[in-house]
C-alpha cells in the first residue's frame, strides 16, 4: 500500500513543498494537496491590488499549473487535524487519510485585544481583503473633496504596512484623489528592529510620497469613525478620525490550529517545529508562517516570503524521506537581503552578491520585479513569470 503523504496550503510554503515534493516521489508515495483556494496567491504583491485590481491575474496561479497530474487537489477549509486517526476534514465534510501530514496554511492578522480594532480595521492578508481595501478607498475618495479629503490610516509599519500606504498613496496621484494617508507605528521607526539605514531609505521615500508618519504612540482602541492613540491614567487619548482603517500590526496562528494536538507556542498559536520541519508529532510537519522553525539559539526562522520559499525546498524532500524511512535534513535560513516597495519605488537592503548595503532607484525597483517574476516562473512556467514581470 502506498504512503499517503497530504500538504494543506497553497502560499508559498505549500506550493513550494509540493514542487519539491514531486520531483522526490515514487510509486510507493501518493500525495494530495488541500487548500482553501484554487490558485497560488503571490502574497507579498498583492498590495499592488489596492491601487489596480486588474493585477489579480498576475498575482494567482491556478493549482492546475503548479501540481502535477498524479497529485490529488482538495478544494476546501481545513477545520480539523485528528492526528491519532491520522485524519484531516474539511468545511465541506470531506475527510483526507494521512501518514505524513505537512500544514503550511500560513497565519492570520493579530490584533493583540486592541479594543475595536479587529470589527473596524482591514486586515492584508488574502486577495479579498485588496480589493475591500481599493472599493473602500475608492468610495471614500470620491465623497471627499480637496478641502475635506478622505482619511485613510494605515496602522503598522512594518513591511506590509509600509507597502500597503505605498500603495494608497500611488492610487491617489494616479486618480488626483482626494486623500490623506497617514502610517502609524507603535514604535519610534519605520520598519522596526531593523537597520537605521534602511529605515532612514523607507522614510525619505514615505515622506516623498506624501505619506505622513506617526510614530512613537499605539493604537490604543478603535470604533467605527476613529482611532486613538496613546493615552493613559492621566492623559487622554489622541482622536484621528478615519473614512478607512488598514491593520497590519502583526501575524498569529490561525483558529484552526487550536485544537490540533501539536505544541504550539501559547502566545501566537504557531506550531513549534524543528529545523527539519518535525513537530511534537513524529507525522505531522510545519513550515512557513504557520510554524516557528528552529533555527538555534533561541532564534526561529522569520515569516517571510523568502524564508518560506527557502524552507519549501528541504521540507519537500523530507516528506519524501520521512516516507521512506531515511535521514531527514536539517535546514537554516540563509538571508539574501530586503527589497520593499513604496509605490513605484524600491528600497534595497544587503542584498546577497551587491556592494552596496542600501539602495534604490532603478536597480531596486528591477530587483523587487525580478524577484516575484523568479517565483512565478518557479512555480508556473517562465512565459507568466515574464508576463508579470512589468506589473510586480
Amino acid at each position: 500500500m502506498s504512503t499517503q503523504v497530504v500538504v494543506v496550503g497553497s502560499g508559498y510554503a505549500g506550493s513550494g513543498a509540493i514542487k519539491s515534493l514531486e520531483a522526490e516521489i515514487d510509486d510507493e508515495i501518493d500525495v494530495t494537496w488541500i487548500s482553501e483556494h484554487d490558485y497560488h496567491l503571490v502574497l507579498h504583491e498583492v498590495h499592488r491590488v489596492i491601487r489596480d485590481p486588474s493585477i489579480e491575474s498576475k498575482i494567482t496561479i491556478p493549482i492546475e499549473e503548479i501540481k502535477s497530474r498524479s497529485t490529488r487537489f482538495v478544494q476546501g477549509r481545513v477545520v480539523d487535524v485528528d492526528v491519532e486517526d491520522r485524519r484531516i476534514e474539511t468545511d465541506d465534510g470531506t475527510t483526507v487519510d494521512y501518514d505524513y501530514l505537512l500544514l503550511a496554511i500560513g497565519s492570520t492578522t493579530a490584533f493583540f485585544g486592541i479594543e475595536g480594532l479587529k470589527e473596524n480595521a482591514h486586515q492584508l492578508k488574502c486577495l479579498e481583503d485588496a480589493r475591500a481595501i481599493h472599493d473602500d478607498v475608492r468610495a471614500a475618495a470620491s465623497e471627499a473633496t480637496q478641502s475635506e479629503p478622505a482619511q485613510v490610516l494605515v496602522g503598522g509599519a512594518g513591511l506590509s504596512g509600509i507597502q500597503t500606504a505605498g500603495e494608497i498613496a500611488e492610487y491617489r496621484d494616479k486618480h488626483r484623489a482626494p486623500i490623506d494617508v497617514k502610517l502609524i507605528e507603535g514604535l519610534e521607526e519605520v520598519f522596526p528592529g531593523n537597520d537605521p539605514e534602511i529605515q532612514g531609505a523607507l522614510r525619505k521615500r514615505l515622506e516623498e510620497a506624501d505619506i505622513e508618519i506617526l510614530t512613537g504612540d499605539f493604537i490604543s482602541r478603535a470604533d467605527e469613525e476613529s482611532v486613538y492613540l496613546g493615552g493613559g491614567e492621566e492623559e487622554e487619548p489622541e482622536e484621528l478620525p478615519y473614512d478607512v482603517l488598514v491593520w497590519t500590526g502583526g501575524i498569529t496562528g490561525h483558529e484552526e490550529l487550536e485544537n490540533v494536538d501539536v505544541e504550539k507556542d501559547d502566545r501566537s498559536n504557531r506550531v513549534v517545529a524543528n529545523s527539519d520541519f518535525t513537530t511534537s508529532d513524529d507525522r505531522v510537519f510545519a513550515i512557513g508562517d504557520t510554524a516557528l522553525v528552529e533555527q538555534g539559539s533561541d532564534e526561529v526562522a522569520p515569516p517571510t516570503a523568502q524564508a518560506a520559499w527557502q524552507a519549501a525546498e528541504v521540507a519537500g524532500e523530507n516528506l519524501a524521506r520521512a516516507a521512506r524511512g531515511a535521514p531527514l535534513k536539517t535546514w537554516h535560513h540563509d538571508d539574501k537581503g530586503t527589497v520593499i516597495s513604496v509605490g513605484e519605488r524600491a528600497v534595497a537592503h544587503d542584498v546577497a552578491g551587491v556592494p552596496i548595503s542600501t539602495f534604490g532607484g532603478p536597480g531596486a525597483k528591477i530587483l523587487k520585479k525580478g524577484i516575484a517574476s523568479r517565483w512565478i516562473a518557479k512555480v508556473s512556467s517562465t512565459g507568466r513569470g515574464v508576463s508579470a514581470f512589468g506589473d510586480m
